[in-house]
């Protein structure tokens, strides 16, 4: 029986040392039909392991409603990483971060009232049994001692930056045992003494997340881990985006000096990330720590192996130093070729969002209390009479929202911008339509509710009588006679056979693209993303349908297929 175990100074392997030597590919941001080709891809870099987080609103979107299937065929996902002669490391959180929406909890759980989220609270506790039982069904056959090639778990994630409840560390010790989970457990924080000393216990290995300054804080994780291997289980090779900044990306061969570091001191590491992919749909995280900053579609991370799946400058700079310490797959990835470029016509198809429906309240309803987990709400108050302006102000605007006063654009307000109020004109009707930008995944603003917070006012008196709408995006085409800036565009192009696209988005202003009515994600003039990726497994030989639902105001109703992506690296 091979056995994974944690010696005085090293990982052992059937007794023998072992380095791990990881890369993170997040199963539920990669589309299935290319999980082979991506931890191929990996391996040929020098990997030996390769390890994921479990996102649990990605599995139970709905209470109840556990899905393992498709998307989220995490037992299929280990089960490619042990055909290419992988081991494999598994994080379920239950919060896992990773600039993922909510930080992967669900919506459900996080909006349950009187919940005390990442602590022993008991309606959270019994949720997280619940979930914990259902990853380990999937995860304790695999594991190495049991014929399969899953060497380590994670205990929760980053906990000593949130909070410090050992009782609940305790608990989540007790559970992963109790389902079976033999292999060695391991936390991850920062090299901070606070953050080590509270977000671990005696009895689970402390590794580090960090991307520099490597020999240092190694030095800082071994004075709170003074015995067994020395591991950064997450090394930050690059940085994610978020609408409104720059494209991250940093230097290939500084990184690759920082990773020579790590295991010429023989640490242990799990590059974060090997492979970035892409939050589809609208998956995508946020963060706010004075300013709400939502996460790009891409998730690129400007990784060894971009979103697309092909090698960079940096894969080949990290197999270099990797081939120092361990052997090194004679194995050739190719470089990204060109993708075909072509244009299609749009036409449009007018007004998409719904009519005003649903029961009228003093405040306007959130989207949890809508039980609404898509990113559109319209909102409906009738006005009461006043001449000239007056001033139209919400407690909180969570998070982007489009002010329209009888049917007529009158302004946005944004949350990033701290937007709360502004001057209306005289009316009858008056139409707000919000969008979830994405749920904040890193802090003590998890799981904080949708909408318009906090109920609003018109020259300071109450406004009352709100309708609140849920927009279906999926059935948002509607055909009415459309208004100024919104609209729904369609067009049609052939293929001779499927393959990977980068569809151009800067003719657009803001919404959503489909692609074969598979939602490719959220597009936004607002820098830096300027292309959307479309894998080639949703696309067919002959006819393929886009279909844009476009919030603001498109330039020109035009679709653009390009050559390369553009994430917002400086123009040659």
């Amino acid at each position: 029986m091979t056995t994974f175990t944690i010696g005085e100074t090293d990982f052992l392997l059937d007794s023998e040392p072992f380095q791990v030597i990881s890369g993170t590919l997040h199963y539920f941001r990669i589309h299935p039909e290319h999980w082979a080709d991506r931890i191929h891809t990996a391996k040929a870099m020098g990997l030996n392991t390769i390890e994921t987080y479990v996102a649990w609103n990605a599995h139970e979107p709905v209470r109840g409603e556990w899905d393992a299937t498709g998307w989220n065929d995490l037992g299929r996902f280990l089960d490619l990483v042990a055909a290419e002669g992988l081991h494999a490391i598994v994080r379920p959180g239950p919060y896992i971060c990773a600039e993922w929406h909510n930080g992967g909890l669900p919506v459900w759980l996080t909006s349950t009232p009187g919940i005390g989220l990442r602590r022993s609270e008991p309606q959270y506790l019994a949720a997280v049994t619940e979930y914990l039982e259902r990853v380990y069904e999937i995860v304790a056959p695999r594991q190495i001692d049991r014929g399969g090639t899953v060497v380590l778990v994670q205990i929760e994630n980053e906990y000593g930056a949130y909070g410090a409840d050992k009782d609940y560390l305790r608990e989540l010790v007790r559970l992963t045992r109790a389902a079976g989970i033999t292999v060695p457990l391991t936390t991850v924080d920062q090299p901070m003494p606070w953050m080590l000393e509270n977000g671990s216990l005696p009895e689970l290995h402390l590794t580090g997340s960090f991307g520099s300054r490597s020999a240092e804080r190694l030095a800082t994780l071994r004075e709170h881990q003074p015995t067994g291997p020395l591991m950064c289980s997450e090394f930050w090779d690059g940085w994610f985006d978020w609408w409104g900044s720059i494209h991250h990306t940093t230097d290939p061969a500084a990184s690759a000096h920082d990773l020579d570091v790590l295991l010429a001191a023989g640490a242990s590491v799990n590059i974060y990330m090997v492979h970035g992919g892409t939050n589809f749909g609208t998956t995508n995280g946020a963060n706010d720590k004075g300013r709400f900053d939502p996460i790009v579609t891409s998730y690129d991370y400007d990784a060894p192996i971009d979103e697309a799946g092909h090698p960079t400058a940096k894969f080949h700079a990290f197999r270099d130093v990797i081939a120092k310490y361990a052997p090194v797959p004679d194995l050739a990835p190719t470089a990204r070729p060109d993708a075909p470029t072509f244009d299609v016509a749009l036409s449009g198809e007018g007004d998409w969002m719904p009519a005003s429906t649903g029961a009228v309240a003093d405040d306007p309803a959130t989207f949890e209390e809508l039980g609404h987990l898509g990113p559109l709400v319209r909102y409906d108050v009738d006005l009461p009479a006043f001449h000239g302006g007056a001033v139209l102000a919400f407690a909180e605007v969570r998070d982007l929202a489009w002010v329209h006063v009888d049917g007529v654009p009158v302004g946005r307000l944004s949350r990033t911008l701290h937007e709360r109020a502004l001057a209306i004109p005289g009316g009858t009707r008056l139409t707000v339509l919000v969008e979830d930008q994405g749920r904040v995944n890193y802090g003590h603003r998890l799981g904080e509710a949708k909408g318009l917070i906090g109920g609003a006012t018109l020259d300071g008196a109450p406004l009352t009588g709100w309708t609140a709408t849920p927009v279906d995006l999926a059935s948002a085409a509607g055909t009415g006679a459309g208004t100024t800036g919104r609209s729904l565009l369609r067009g049609t192009f052939d293929l001779d056979a499927p393959t990977d696209l980068f569809l151009d988005t800067t003719a657009w202003g803001k919404g959503f693209a489909f692609v074969n009515g598979f939602f490719l994600g959220r597009y936004w003039r607002s820098v830096p993303q300027r292309t959307l990726y479309v894998p080639a497994p949703v696309l067919r030989a002959g006819a393929n349908e886009i279909v844009v639902l476009e919030l603001e105001q498109a330039v020109e109703p035009v679709v653009r297929f390009v050559a390369q992506p553009s994430l917002g690296q400086l123009e040659e």
